[in-house]
């Protein structure tokens, strides 16, 4: 079949605009065949390249603490913890797939993440998702809902990795361009990891893994674009996942780096073939001088007839690797995948002259200097114009106290579908698979999983209040990366190192750019004072709609992982028992700008971000480490969304087996006419609830004060119920029977869950 013209309108439908052209031209001294501008066209969007983004993230810490592999340099981030052991982990985005096919789209994200971790010679032992929607009133709305939770679930589950935890949030900012946002975590000893660099002249590749079909092709690009109508078109550019191949490709595919032979893999992703064969050129050229790959695509195993050359470099057909073996052991890693009823089969091998070169049908369709299609290379890069533009947001006229029935509010803030219990959501989720996870999703402020054959654990969250980044990117960015922090420190660990997800809408928007800008400086300077490095993520640009005309809160989504020593210093969230005093941690100017409650009353977020300490922040999580290890305290949880009452409530009621209650009696010396308001409903950063054997009250007071921070008693656990007082004034009270029915069935009866 003759190949299209190829001049500058092709270029521009494929996404390259007139000076990219003319450097391609540039860089090959010809005009590029149709493959070769197919190739550039993916790996020059900007889902591969980063070409609006990567200036700017090059300004994280991408070293320090116990960091062995960094942003960029690997499928995944790497960190040292101890026994010889490593934890790798990353996140990623599958926004705008999921948001035109929502089971198919969440599903093979769940997959591809799970593929980055395990090509680092990692098993994958848990998973974690961060999730946005528009307002759950909508219909369309709930169909996606029901579609991404259902196909995290369904890979997650039948893959065998757990999935336990996440978070899910409603705004209208997302009706047109839901995130959802995968992290996998895995487990690997050091001298079993892999790199995915092509080294070794002559040494064969291999495709391994699923045949190649036409489902997925120019998904990179399809990522790089606004969405709109047409988008519904474009149900072809999202991939088809199979948990069940991925499993045996899994196993297979740590069966081969056991054997030794394995010089090099990474995961086919975006731009599949296409992506794999020239970033892993390009790394061996970087390491070594010379590198390159040289394939013949009638080669490649096919599941469909009459596929080109352009079609197959592009398709980004699920569960598929590049294998890089050593010369003359080809046949034992063949064997060892065909055991496992996989494909392997070798495709080319690694050569010296620098080139992506590509064959098909006796002819030779693509050559292109490796390192022109990457960061570092021909790649490129752009800087674009950042101006602020402040929120139009509202001013809230707020009541005075007087007028209002707090204990009502307080009732409904609790049933908020951003506040309210996500059991729906996570019992569709196999949290127990792999019988590594310590307790079941929701009964620490970190999900904990023990480490088998020692005695450490690992926690892991992922945050962001994507509110608090359109207020203040800056204040919001070191927010999201605090938060996180601070759940991993009431888990009882020790933060590690982040991963992060970065959604923002169109970059050429000046306005736009200028929030990424900024929230990635706000994460940078939270990432510096915690000693927590940058391993690596994701940029998503483009989430926009026009069906609404607007783009999404900027979400920079936070991965974090900590480490526990001894998994017996572990700290549950929720009251334990009767009789306990109830300590608060921190003393912040309260506000509500920012607050759940602002927007719930008053329909409006306010006009900045929460009031925020950065290091008060640090000071905090290495007190709520210590105490952990201590033994002193019985429950730890973090006073966010929702304020002071919502911790308070979930404290009581988070343990449905074992429903506590507390009794609260706050002093305040000024109290003006809406301190009650700010008193529950603020959502100042920096402030922990603990619970504590009463005796241990005193000298956990005491370690506060050598690490300055503000404690106090300020109420007791009770057997029943929830009561907060002002200078020993009532200001709400509730039963636990109230609590709990706020709080559980909300979600599904805001979803209208008997309507799916």
């Amino acid at each position: 079949m003759r190949e299209p013209e190829v001049n500058l309108a092709a270029a521009r439908e494929h996404g390259l605009n007139e000076e990219e052209y003319a450097r391609i031209e540039e860089i090959l001294g010809r005009t590029p065949t149709f493959t070769e501008l197919g190739i550039f066209s993916v790996m020059w969007s900007e889902h591969c390249s980063y070409k609006n983004s990567i200036a700017v993230l090059k300004t994280l810490p991408r070293d320090g603490g116990a960091l062995l592999t960094g942003a960029g340099e690997e499928n995944a981030g790497l960190v040292d913890i101890g026994d010889e052991l490593a934890v790798a982990f990353k996140i990623e985005s599958h926004n705008h797939p999921s948001a035109v096919e929502p089971y198919q789209g969440a599903a093979t994200g769940v997959g591809g993440i799970h593929r980055d971790i395990f090509t680092m010679g990692a098993r994958p032992v848990a998973s974690l998702n961060s999730l946005r929607f528009g307002s759950p009133r909508d219909p369309r709305v709930r169909y996606l809902v029901d579609g991404v939770v259902r196909g995290i679930g369904d890979y997650g589950n039948s893959f065998g990795v757990p999935t336990i935890g996440g978070e899910i949030y409603f705004e209208d900012a997302y009706t047109g361009n839901p995130l959802v946002n995968a992290m996998s975590v895995g487990l690997v000893h050091h001298k079993d990891t892999v790199s995915a660099t092509a080294e070794g002249e002559g040494n064969p590749v291999l495709i391994v893994g699923s045949a190649t079909g036409r489902d997925g092709i120019h998904g990179a690009t399809f990522a790089s674009e606004d969405l709109s109508e047409a988008s519904e078109d474009k149900r072809p550019s999202v991939q088809v996942g199979d948990p069940f191949a991925e499993k045996l490709l899994l196993e297979a595919t740590l069966e081969a780096i056991a054997s030794g032979h394995v010089s090099g893999l990474q995961d086919m992703g975006a731009a599949g073939i296409t992506s794999s064969t020239s970033e892993m050129s390009a790394r061996g050229i970087e390491k070594h001088g010379k590198g390159g790959i040289d394939i013949d695509l009638d080669l490649v195993p096919a599941r469909e007839d009459g596929m080109s050359a352009y079609e197959i470099m592009l398709s980004e057909s699920q569960e598929r690797m590049l294998l890089v073996a050593n010369k003359g052991h080809e046949q034992e890693i063949i064997d060892i995948y065909r055991k496992w009823d996989i494909h392997a089969v070798v495709v080319g091998r690694v050569t010296s002259d620098n080139l992506l070169r590509v064959r098909h049908q006796g002819e030779i369709v693509a050559e292109i200097p490796a390192e022109s299609l990457v960061l570092g290379g021909g790649a490129p890069v752009y800087i674009r114009d950042a101006i602020e533009k402040k929120p139009e947001t509202p001013k809230a006229a707020v009541k005075p106290d007087s007028q209002l029935d707090l204990e009502l509010i307080s009732l409904s803030l609790l049933g908020r579908p951003n506040i309210a219990s996500k059991e729906w959501v996570y019992q569709q989720y196999d949290s127990m698979v792999q019988t590594n996870t310590v307790t079941p999703t929701g009964q620490t402020d970190a999900a904990v999983i023990r480490i088998k054959g020692t005695k450490k654990g690992l926690a892991m969250q992922t945050d962001c209040n994507a509110r608090y980044v359109y207020l203040d990117p800056y204040k919001g960015g070191m927010i999201a990366v605090a938060e996180c922090a601070r759940n991993i420190a009431c888990s009882g660990a020790k933060p590690l190192a982040i991963t992060n997800c970065l959604n923002f809408g169109n970059p050429y928007k000046p306005d736009v750019y200028f929030q990424f800008k900024r929230s990635v400086e706000g994460m940078g300077d939270a990432c510096r004072m915690f000693n927590t490095p940058v391993t690596g993520g994701n940029v998503s640009f483009y989430n926009e709609s026009s069906l609404t005309g607007t783009a999404i809160y900027p979400t920079p989504v936070i991965g974090m992982v900590g480490l526990l020593d001894d998994i017996e210093h572990m700290t549950l969230s929720a009251f334990q028992k009767e009789g306990d005093a109830i300590l608060l941690l921190g003393d912040p100017e309260l506000g509500l700008d920012g607050s759940e409650y602002l927007v719930m009353q008053y329909g409006t977020p306010g006009s900045s971000a929460p009031t925020f300490d950065l290091d008060h922040e640090k000071r905090l999580q290495d007190l709520l480490v210590e105490l952990a290890a201590s033994g002193r305290i019985s429950s730890a949880h973090d006073i966010s969304d929702g304020g002071l009452i919502t911790a308070l409530a979930e404290k009581a009621i988070m343990c449905q087996d074992h429903p506590l209650g507390f009794a609260v009696d706050l002093e305040m010396e000024h109290v003006h006419e809406t301190s009650m308001q700010e008193l529950l409903f603020s959502e100042a950063q920096g402030r922990v609830l603990l619970s504590l054997p009463a005796e241990h009250a005193p000298s956990v007071i005491e370690t506060a004060m050598h690490h300055n921070i503000t404690a106090r008693v300020i109420g007791e656990v009770m057997a029943e119920g929830g009561s907060l007082e002002v200078n020993g004034k009532p200001v709400v009270k509730f039963t636990t029977k109230e609590m709990m029915n706020a709080y559980y069935p909300a979600l599904e009866r805001e979803l209208h869950l008997d309507e799916l």
